[in-house]
């Protein structure tokens, strides 16, 4: 919900929509996205780990399709969505980490 409300090209139609979509993309991520990962692993290696970040990007695009409440507009917008999500993530889990220290 976070990125949705910093980018005009995302949205999402409530609460239980937005719970629906983090479910979709960590189902999405860990079953679709680690297949084409492990496919792509050399090119990921090339690319230093940017090519990783662009199956990424198609994940949230395909659970875009997927639920109707959820929107974005372009390419490049879920591409800043995954941007904003990366480091909302990050954010989080090092305030977790810090705490069970």
């Amino acid at each position: 919900m976070i990125a949705s409300y910093l980018l005009p090209g995302a949205s999402v139609n409530g609460y239980l929509t937005a719970v629906l979509v983090g479910i979709l993309i960590a189902v999405v991520n860990s079953t679709l996205g680690l297949i084409l990962k492990i496919l792509t692993l050399p090119l990921s290696i090339l690319t230093l780990g940017l090519f990783a970040f662009f199956i990424n990007v198609l994940m949230l695009m395909l659970v875009d399709r997927m639920v109707d409440g959820f929107l974005l507009n372009s390419f490049l917008t879920a591409v800043l969505f995954a941007i904003i999500v990366s480091i909302t993530n990050m954010l989080l889990f090092s305030v977790l980490d810090k705490e069970k220290n």
